[in-house]
């Protein structure tokens, strides 16, 4: 079939119309026509055919159409519900009690309730559907019913509510004519959309209003019955100057009557009264607190006193308070003050007294220092006096002791050699507090190797403890403290010493801890131990608890030597004993990080060395202003078969050496020589004229300041009284030079 005839894109209806009008054509033209040749009987099946085909396409029509018609009746019933929904909608917003609008995502109004906009009448006609957003907000911002904030114009509110339209989610209140109140929330939509709600909050802000009124009356009660409990005067005053607060104790510490306190005076008129009454010891105080009152801004607290009559004195305080206004309180401080004029009263006949008693005290510390630098005179002097003879008498004593045969001769030169040691070390110990006590003492406080000092002590003092018959043991771990050298050996030697000295039987431990970055040097025994009560005497001079040590083991010094130069170094020293058990004392010593110097003099001898050098005709100047020590020294060194050139002072050294036209092997020369010479000035003079010869400086004086001048110029110094033994070994160190 010729489907060229019909449109597939015609409606059913076009189709079956040319349909038909196709068939009745043809039907009639069959009709009319006679043709032989089957012409017509085609053309009848063909509308036979189509007419088949027209049923067809009626029947799809007819299904169509009421397919068409079921869908338009689903139509109408979802138009229906929709419209149902939106008036249901539109009467539920209108019954909410807030204004409510939408917006969609392009900031245009969808929808809203009449109660929208409705405080604001002037522009509540044009919130309609369409309008847009920033006319909303430009419309609410010059409406005459809109309470534009203070200090904001409509330009900058509009400006401010699009900034904050930006954000998701917005809540603020808002004044509207008439005192009335509207609280805005605006919040996003998932499609982006904006809802606005605007409740009417007037009651609860009136609310607030009355609740804050009446804490602000419970306030004013509360600070009214503070303010008369208090014992100070108070007023206070407004921006105005004029007076807004105050209590009856302000009346009464000013003398002021009641009736003249009310409320809004001015400050002006009640200083006043108060000046008639009062008077200010400083007259330019009157002209401050009017300058501080007219000042109005940004004032200091301003504080005086006042004293109206004749015993009433007020301490007067302003301060400025954050509103501009400000506060004076009043105190009355009559007692004080009275309290400091009797006290002045009494310091002036105090410090009348302190004057006359400090005037004896001066000039008992006057009398007290004249017989101290007495006491060091004496104690120099008479070390140096008691030293010359001391010295000659050992070396006498010494000079005997290989010359006689008799072992009773023998034994009691021995016991006066003894007893000359005995001699000078209670000599040396006198010495010794003599300087502590005067604060001569010369410290040198430096990095000391603990370990190295201890074994010396240990060589020392060891061999003493094994004839004894005392076990001796020394833990001397390597380890550096700050400390004197000179004065940190002999605390430790004495220490040492009295334990060896006061223990009978057992051992002696010398051991070092360390704890908390100091080291702890403790000296133990297992004497007999010290009564408590007898702890602190100990350290006083000559004290011996032990009565059957006999005297030339000790005068009880070494430990009055012992806390005094502890207490010099600020090294801590502890005592621990037990009666029965013994005794522990501790000395406290800080660490060093610096390794100790080695700096010992050239001509420094070292004890014990048994060094047996011939000293055959060795020529030694001898410089000694003392006729005994001269002699003793003399027969001494020529004993060892030195030449001995005696002299008494530098002249007759110079004439004896051009004499014989000799330089000598070794000088040995007195520090302290007639006639003020000094024995080091003497030896660099003859040193300039017969070169570096070795030197041996003798003297009582233990200063530090002369043992470093003897290092300098690479003297030997030989302390008083005069150790043969040591003056030997400087001899024969001479002559191996």
């Amino acid at each position: 079939m010729d489907h060229g005839l019909i449109n597939p894109n015609d409606t059913l209806e076009r189709q079956n119309e040319k349909l038909l009008k196709i068939v009745t054509t043809l039907m009639r033209r069959v009709e009319k026509g006679v043709d032989a040749s089957g012409v017509a009987y085609a053309q009848f099946q063909r509308a036979v055919l189509l007419e088949d085909e027209v049923r067809t396409r009626t029947h799809d029509l007819e299904r169509a159409l009421d397919l068409l018609n079921e869908s338009n009746a689903r139509l109408a019933r979802a138009n229906a519900e929709t419209e149902t929904a939106r008036v249901n909608l539109a009467n539920a917003l209108e019954t909410v009690q807030e204004g409510f609008a939408l917006f969609d995502a392009e900031d245009v109004l969808v929808m809203c309730n009449s109660r929208f906009g409705l405080p604001m009448r002037d522009i509540h006609p044009h919130l309609k559907p369409g309008l847009r957003f920033e006319d909303y907000v430009r419309m609410v911002s010059t409406s005459s019913y809109f309470g534009l904030p203070e200090g904001q114009t409509a330009q900058i509110w509009a400006a401010n509510r699009m900034d904050r339209h930006k954000d998701s989610h917005v809540a603020f209140n808002v004044r509207m004519a008439g005192d009335c109140w509207l609280q805005v929330s605006e919040h996003r939509t998932p499609d982006g959309g904006t809802v606005i709600l605007q409740t009417d909050i007037t009651d609860m802000v009136l609310l607030e209003r009355q609740e804050r009124e009446r804490l602000l009356d419970g306030q004013a009660r509360l600070i009214r019955a503070t303010l008369e409990h208090l014992n100070q005067g108070i007023c206070i005053f407004d921006d105005q100057d004029r007076l807004i607060g105050w209590n009856q104790r302000a009346g009464e510490l000013l003398s002021i009557p009641a009736r003249l306190f009310q409320l809004g005076s001015a400050f002006g008129a009640l200083f006043k009264q108060i000046r008639t009454k009062a008077s200010i010891a400083n007259k330019t105080d009157v002209g401050l607190i009017d300058r501080w009152v007219r000042d109005g801004v940004s004032r200091a607290p301003l504080s005086l006193e006042i004293v109206i009559g004749k015993e009433r004195t007020l301490a007067v305080f302003a301060q400025q308070m954050p509103d501009e206004g400000f506060v004076i309180s009043f105190t009355d401080v009559s007692a004080e003050r009275a309290a400091v004029r009797a006290i002045s009263e009494v310091n002036e006949t105090l410090e009348q007294r302190v004057t006359e008693r400090t005037l004896e005290l001066e000039d008992a510390l006057s009398e007290a220092e004249r017989a101290n630098a007495s006491k060091s005179r004496f104690v120099a002097a008479a070390s140096h006096d008691l030293l010359q003879p001391l010295s000659a008498a050992k070396l006498f004593v010494a000079s005997l002791e290989n010359e006689i045969e008799a072992p009773e001769l023998a034994e009691r030169v021995a016991k006066a050699s003894n007893a000359l040691m005995s001699a000078e070390n209670i000599l040396n110990a006198l010495l010794d507090i003599s300087k502590l006590d005067s604060g001569r003492a010369a410290l040198h406080v430096g990095p000391v190797s603990l370990h190295e000092l201890l074994d010396q002590l240990r060589d020392e003092l060891g061999p003493l403890a094994q004839k004894k018959g005392l076990q001796f043991r020394m833990v001397a771990p390597p380890a550096v403290v700050e400390s004197d050298t000179s004065y940190l050996r002999r605390i430790l030697q004495n220490l040492i010493s009295n334990a060896i000295r006061y223990t009978q039987q057992g051992k002696i431990l010398v051991g070092v801890r360390k704890r908390q970055g100091r080291l702890f040097v403790e000296v133990r025994d297992t004497g007999p131990g010290i009564p408590e009560h007898e702890q602190g005497r100990i350290f006083d001079e000559f004290q011996r608890l032990n009565a059957s040590v006999s005297a030339a083991d000790g005068m009880g010094l070494g430990l009055a030597i012992v806390e005094r130069a502890c207490r010099l170094l600020k090294h801590p020293l502890h005592l621990n004993s037990e009666l029965g058990k013994g005794t522990c004392f501790s000395v406290e010593l800080p660490l060093s990080s610096v390794a100790p110097k080695c700096d010992l003099p050239d001509d420094l001898i070292l004890l014990g060395k048994e060094k047996r050098l011939s000293l055959e005709h060795h020529i030694v100047l001898l410089i000694e202003n003392d006729d005994s020590l001269r002699s003793a020294i003399m027969i001494t060194l020529e004993k060892w078969g030195v030449d001995v050139l005696p002299c008494a002072r530098e002249a007759e050294a110079v004439s004896v050496l051009q004499e014989l036209d000799i330089a000598p092997d070794a000088i040995i020369a007195d520090y302290q020589l007639d006639d003020g010479e000094l024995g080091t000035d003497v030896v660099e003079r003859l040193r300039e004229r017969y070169g570096k010869v070795p030197t041996c400086i003798i003297s009582a004086n233990r200063s530090p300041l002369l043992a470093e001048q003897c290092r300098q110029m690479g003297a030997s110094l030989h302390h008083k009284p005069l150790n043969p033994l040591e003056l030997r070994e400087f001899l024969e160190d001479a002559a191996s030079r």
